[in-house]
């Protein structure tokens, strides 16, 4: 496909090759959360295509389908992982927070209240409630909990898209991280249940929850990031099921991880 100068036209060269962007996109998103929208892995795969067509050269001696496979697989697994909105500030101060949390329920065999945790992790209850609300957003699973390199360089995700094996949640699963979410979700402080409940199960926004509580809406939002504060210190600690997956390590007994 050229032009009459000789040279690659790439229009043509994109409308023949945009079915292998949306081929490679749907065989990705099966493995990736519903949350996940398919129109912007095929938007970044898009991306990977025009960066293929603009480096490719003949005499490389591979075909360029080949070529631009991997460019757009590599597209779309960049944007994956630049698909993150909160602050890098905010999630280093919330990851002082959850191992603060893990410190105090070892030392007081129950889920530490919030004057506790902001004196441990030396902040005013003001300043520790506003953190929490800095965090609306804060995940229980990032990319990046899952991400950790193995010994060739290959990350975790990069691995699990490029396999038949389970998508990312399913290997969590399979890392026993279920029951140990489970125990955690039941050993949270009454009102931080209800917030999880209302907000995932019922699918109450944070104001109608708020009224249901009689709380702000702001308050809601520091619960609520509270709450999967303490859920990631259970699946994402040091002990943990994912934790043990990431250094390569077989996961133990999920009961023995939540207690």
């Amino acid at each position: 496909m050229y032009t009459a100068q000789g040279t690659p036209d790439k229009d043509q060269l994109i409308a023949r090759h945009a079915p292998l962007v949306k081929r490679i996109a749907w065989q990705m998103m099966a493995r990736l959360p519903a949350s996940v929208q398919v129109e912007d892995l095929i938007q970044n795969g898009m991306l990977g295509l025009l960066d293929a067509l603009a480096r490719f050269e003949d005499n490389q001696g591979a075909q360029f389908e080949t070529y631009a496979t991997q460019r757009i697989r590599g597209a779309i697994l960049d944007g994956l992982r630049e698909n993150d909105w909160l602050p890098r500030g905010v999630r280093r101060e919330m990851r002082r927070i959850e191992e603060a949390m893990q410190r105090l329920e070892h030392r007081l065999g129950r889920p530490a209240q919030e004057s506790e945790i902001a004196a441990e992790v030396g902040l005013s209850l003001t300043d520790y409630q506003k953190l929490l609300q800095d965090a609306r957003g804060h995940q229980l699973i990032y990319l990046e909990d899952i991400g950790a390199s193995d010994e060739d360089g290959d990350g975790f995700l990069d691995r699990a898209l490029a396999s038949d094996r389970p998508d990312p949640l399913g290997e969590l699963i399979e890392a026993g991280t279920r029951e140990a979410l489970i125990q955690a979700i039941a050993a949270l402080p009454e009102r931080e249940q209800i917030v999880m409940a209302l907000y995932y199960e019922e699918d109450l926004n944070l104001r109608e929850i708020g009224e249901v509580l009689g709380v702000t809406e702001s308050r809601v939002c520091q619960l609520h990031s509270q709450a999967i504060a303490r859920l990631r210190a259970v699946v994402t600690g040091e002990n943990a099921p994912i934790a043990r997956k990431r250094r390569g390590r077989p996961p133990k007994n999920p009961q023995a991880t939540a207690g």
